[in-house]
């Protein structure tokens, strides 16, 4: 196991090779989150910070815990070639479509319907493991492109609000998630 504060050049090509992150956050009280992310929705901007796009899901957790901890950890595991696991520590901020800023922000990544946050994550210590009990997997493809994204973009702008509004204003455990600014 290796501790650091940064990343490094070889850390940053790993993550950008892979397919599949996975992003942690709690609130000081109630459910602690795992969420799987992919497609092309993360892009590292420096040593010290990453920045990744949220899209529309059923629930809306690490929105609502970072209103409450300002807390996060991403994780990605080399599921192909050499065994690695890399878990990056730090805090974060959360850009909605509401938010002044939004607009540059969302222009480092493609479009993709039902866009919801940016995540912008300042790194307090990066992490890595051995990684030799994650299986090797072969990747397919991203189901999004084909799945989710059309799904979204059937629903128009609108509907992708209406959809915010009845499953992404509050978390599991009644926390309210900003989507629409502060209540």
């Amino acid at each position: 196991m290796a501790i650091g504060k940064k990343l490094n050049g070889t850390l940053t090509d790993f993550i950008k090779r892979q397919h599949l992150f996975f992003v942690a956050t709690a609130a000081a009280g109630g459910q602690v989150n795992v969420s799987p992310k992919g497609m092309d929705s993360l892009r590292v901007m420096g040593d010290t910070r990453i920045v990744w796009l949220n899209l529309t899901g059923s629930g809306n957790e690490t929105a609502a815990h970072l209103r409450d901890t300002n807390r996060m950890t991403l994780m990605f595991c080399a599921f192909e070639g050499d065994a690695l696991i890399l878990r990056v520590y730090g805090t974060a901020t959360v850009l909605h479509p509401h938010d002044t800023g939004w607009d540059e922000a969302v222009a480092q990544f493609p479009p993709m319907a039902g866009s919801r946050q940016i995540f912008d994550m300042t790194i307090d210590m990066v992490q890595t493991s051995c990684g030799t009990g994650v299986p090797l997997m072969a990747f397919e493809k991203q189901r999004g492109p084909e799945e989710l994204l059309p799904y979204y973009a059937d629903m128009g702008e609108d509907g992708v609000r209406d959809y915010w509004r009845r499953k992404n204003v509050e978390s599991i455990d009644g926390a309210e998630t900003g989507i629409f600014g502060d209540s």
